[in-house]
């Protein structure tokens, strides 16, 4: 089973829809004891990094989020992704998650903000799982970006700066834009992951 972390701030119903398109048990859930569960964890999310942050603390999640991402498979979408960075810089200073070095601020680019619309993958540091979604479109809804060191790149993208696109430190993954609404190509990202993590999470069903 895979499951999606309830905290009151993610597209939840349409990460799901991706994943059960792939064939897969998808739960939506806040409960420790069925994250515990699940083989992988997905943090989705949208809005601002304070008020996520907030929720998560407010609903007792900090600490289970902390040591499920220590053991399993763990991936944030959009918002989500910046939560994994140890500090966020929209609404005022927040602490992340920390599962990756880093910091999340606004954009510094002379294009209008927020980024919307659909962008090119630049895979980097030769990452031969997701070779395959070089120069590939994804859908990007975002006006933040994590800056973090080269190591943990996968791919960026070009927008008058480049944008940390997915990002990775060991199992724990991150992808700014929105997989859910970028198609055929959003569905084969999300099914990278899984394999790539299937040795680590166990057998999805």
């Amino acid at each position: 089973m895979i499951a999606i972390v309830d905290y009151g701030m993610g597209n939840v119903a349409s990460v799901k829809t991706a994943f059960k398109n792939l064939g897969y048990e998808v739960e939506i859930t806040d409960s420790f004891a069925r994250l515990e569960q699940a083989t992988h964890i997905i943090l989705p999310g949208v809005g601002s990094f304070k008020a996520a942050m907030d929720e998560i603390n407010q609903r007792g999640l900090l600490e289970p989020l902390k040591e499920l991402a220590a053991k399993k498979p763990f991936i944030g979408i959009c918002l989500g992704m910046q939560l994994l960075f140890e500090k966020g810089f929209e609404n005022g200073i927040s602490d992340g998650l920390g599962f990756i070095p880093g910091e999340v601020n606004v954009m510094e680019t002379e294009y209008i903000l927020p980024h919307i619309g659909w962008n090119q993958l630049n895979i980097e540091n030769n990452n031969v799982p997701f070779a395959d979604f070089q120069d590939k479109h994804v859908y990007f809804v975002h006006s933040f970006q994590a800056k973090t060191e080269q190591k943990y790149l996968v791919a960026t993208a070009d927008y008058g700066t480049t944008i940390p696109a997915i990002v990775q430190k060991g199992h724990v993954y991150g992808m700014q834009f929105h997989p859910e609404k970028s198609g055929e190509v959003g569905i084969g990202l999300l099914k990278a992951f899984l394999e790539q993590t299937a040795s680590i999470g166990g057998h999805v069903e």
